[in-house]
Parts: structure tokens; C-alpha cells; sequence
């Protein structure tokens, strides 16, 4: 698995936490921050509405199937693409029929 560096701002406090954190367990700043953050990716992952919402960002063509499929699994992420074809293709029906 790769990394991208990014750039961000975190509050005072937070910061002076995961240096605490960071020097009782032995790691550095990143790691307990990417630790933190994989918890809560984790945790809401198994919210159903957040599911939802995520097939509705894949509906919409704001995520692609890659990403779909790390939030709700591969089996799910390939049903909710060949739905996804299906309604595409109807939609392409109607707007042919419109036309004539």
C-alpha cells in the first residue's frame, strides 16, 4: 500500500495528544494519527446509512467502483454496479424514445 502526503491543520490539543501518545507507545505522530483515523474509518464502515450514502456517491458518478468497493466489499460494491448498468441503460432507452 502506497502514501500520499497530504497537509492539514489540526487543533492545538489534538496535536499535543498524539505527542503524548506518540512518545508512551514509541511510535510517531503519523502512525498514532493514522491508527486514530483507521478506527474511525472502521467504526462507521459498518453504519448502514453511511453504506448508503456511499452507493448514492457511486450512483451519482462521484466515486468510482474501486473506491465503492473498499467501503461496502466486493460482492456488494459488483450488485450495486450491475443495478447501476441497468439503470444507466434505461435511462439511455428513455432518451432515445424521447427523440423520437
Amino acid at each position: 500500500m502506497g502514501s500520499t502526503r497530504v497537509n492539514f491543520r489540526l487543533p492545538e490539543n489534538l496535536v499535543e495528544k498524539a505527542d503524548v501518545a506518540a512518545e508512551v507507545t514509541h511510535k510517531n505522530r503519523t502512525e498514532i494519527i493514522v491508527e486514530a483515523l483507521q478506527d474511525y474509518l472502521d467504526d462507521i464502515e459498518d453504519d448502514e446509512k453511511f453504506k448508503e450514502a456511499v452507493v448514492e456517491l457511486y450512483l451519482d458518478d462521484q466515486i468510482g467502483f474501486e473506491v465503492l468497493k473498499e467501503f461496502i466489499g466486493r460482492q456488494d460494491a459488483e450488485s450495486v454496479r450491475a443495478s447501476k448498468n441497468i439503470l444507466d441503460q434505461g435511462e439511455d432507452l428513455a432518451d432515445d424514445l424521447a427523440e423520437l
